[in-house]
This record gives C-alpha cells, sequence and structure tokens, in this order.
C-alpha cells in the first residue's frame, strides 16, 4: 500500500510541485492549503508523514506541530518542516516545535524524496525496536509507549527514538556525532546542535516524572543514560 503524505503549504504551486514529486517516488499525496484543510484531512485519515510549510495563513506551521504533537491522533506522525529559513536559530525552533527534520527552500524533488524516506526508514525501526526497562521507566516497542510506572510518558518520535538508543545502550557516553550515526543514520545531514536541542526535550518530557536526571551530560565527551547518579 503506498505510503499516504500530507502537504500543508498554502502555494498551490508548490503542492503540485511536491505532490507530482511524490507519485514519482510512488506516495499517495494529500492536499491542504490552511490549519483548517491541514486538520481536516488528518481527522478524515491520519498520514503516514506530513509536509508541513513553515509560513501558513492564521495558524502558521510552528504551531500546528506544536497541536499535533500534543494531540493522541497525530503525536506520533512524522513531521518534516518546509521553510525558506535557513538560519539556525530557526531550524531550532522547528525542533522544538516537534519536527522531525527540515528541507529549506528551494529544494530539489531527489532531496524532498531522500529525506521522506530516511524519517520513515527511522520510523519503521522504531516500531521494530522491542521494549526494554530501566527501573521506573518502561518502553513498550509493540504499542510505541513510554510508561514512568503506569503513567503513559507523552512523547515526540524523535525523542522516543533517543530514549529507546539510551535505555539499550546504558552507563555509555556517546557523542554528538555517535548519536548522530546511531540514531538519525550516517547518511542523513544533521547538524550536531540538533542533539542537544533534543536532549532538552527529552529531559523536559521526563522532569515532571522525576527521571529527567536518568539523561546525564559528560562534560567534553557527550551524554550518557544511567540510573546512577
Amino acid at each position: 500500500m503506498q505510503k499516504r503524505i500530507l502537504i500543508v503549504d498554502d502555494e498551490p504551486a508548490i503542492r503540485d510541485m511536491v505532490a507530482f514529486a511524490l507519485r514519482k517516488g510512488d506516495f499517495e499525496p494529500v492536499h491542504a492549503g490552511d490549519a483548517r484543510e491541514a486538520q481536516a484531512a488528518v481527522t478524515d485519515r491520519v498520514p503516514d508523514l506530513i509536509l508541513l510549510d513553515w509560513m501558513l495563513p492564521g495558524i502558521g506551521g510552528l504551531e500546528l506541530a506544536r497541536r499535533w504533537r500534543r494531540e493522541e491522533l497525530t503525536r506520533d506522525v512524522p513531521i518534516i518542516m518546509l521553510t525558506a529559513r535557513g538560519e539556525e536559530n530557526d531550524r531550532v525552533s522547528g525542533l522544538d516545535a516537534g519536527v522531525d527534520d527540515y528541507v529549506v527552500k528551494p529544494f530539489s524533488a531527489r532531496e524532498l524524496i531522500a529525506r521522506i524516506r530516511a524519517v520513515m526508514r527511522r520510523t519503521r525501526e522504531d516500531d521494530e525496536s522491542g521494549s526494554v526497562a530501566a527501573g521506573r521507566l518502561r518502553i513498550d516497542g509493540a504499542a510505541h509507549r513510554v510508561y514512568a510506572g503506569d503513567t503513559p510518558v507523552t512523547i515526540g518520535p524523535t525523542e522516543y527514538r533517543l530514549l529507546h538508543f539510551f535505555m539499550t545502550h546504558p552507563d555509555r557516553v556517546y557523542s554528538r556525532s555517535q548519536l548522530l550515526d546511531h540514531v538519525w543514520g550516517g547518511n542523513v545531514y544533521v547538524e550536531e546542535r540538533t542533539i542537544d536541542v533534543h536532549i532538552r526535550r527529552l529531559r523536559k518530557t521526563l522532569e515532571p516524572h522525576g527521571l529527567d536526571g536518568l539523561i546525564q551530560t559528560v562534560r567534553g565527551a557527550g551524554y550518557r543514560f544511567s540510573e546512577q547518579s
């Protein structure tokens, strides 16, 4: 079955161009011109991935990404941000909002399809990653859920991948570049600053449950997951 991809962009020409590239890549494109149309499309059928423009009329792309990450229906759907804003602070803002990757306009169809396949490949690997536990913290791989004791933990897909890697490789220090290779994949270009953003978000996710101390900074070396303080 073809993977369904929702294109959220207020420029019809860009939607048409992206849809053409998606069909050539054997994906099923769905169009939305603003947040209202996008929400209606998601409610009708949850897509396998969302391509989300940063600049939208009314509710912008960043706010829409934050909303989807809070909602049960869409919190696990990968999001790639399409943006003309290539500055580091803008990219970090997108990552903070919960997007999994970003493509800076103008972009080639080849690059876009490669990014989509890379994100989907990581998501598929997550689904097959199994279960693991450390003290009160537990990952149910089959259900793709995280628990603190019996309490479900709301977590974004990238933080889920990062946490799963940490929990299956405890008490070992990993540099930023090593985490990029293991969690994002060696063939995907992601800046090392990205790691710091997601570490911060992962700690913020675990903090209400008193588990943020499991993610430890090793000054000058990187990060590790450990139950030892």
